[in-house]
């Protein structure tokens, strides 16, 4: 790759981002209000994508051998460290070191 190809990569990456971050901002201003439909998407759509994450992360979990027991115990503890603290990033960390240390050291 030639070092403009290089540049006109980088350009494009960085417009791209640029207009995801912005537009949102220039289509719907801080004085306007923004549609129902966009408003239910903004309430619907996180948990519409945390059930396909999830679905996905356990698409080709193996049913022979453990039978999925530490990924279900990391599901669990996550769900039960959510519920505790309340904190998105204590919860994914703790269930994957969790995950990590039972996929390594138990099973």
């Amino acid at each position: 790759m030639t070092t403009t190809q290089s540049i006109i990569i980088i350009v494009c990456v960085v417009l791209g981002t640029m207009v995801t971050r912005f537009l949102p901002f220039l289509i719907f201003p801080e004085g306007k209000e923004p549609p129902e439909f966009i408003l239910h998407l903004g309430k619907v759509l996180p948990y519409a994508v945390i059930g396909l994450l999830i679905i996905y992360c356990l698409k080709d979990v193996s049913t022979s051998g453990t039978y999925g027991l530490p990924e279900a115990i990391a599901i669990l503890f996550i769900v039960f460290l959510h519920k505790w603290k309340k904190h998105t990033l204590l919860s994914i960390g703790g269930g994957t070191v969790l995950y990590m240390l039972l996929v390594q050291m138990v099973f």
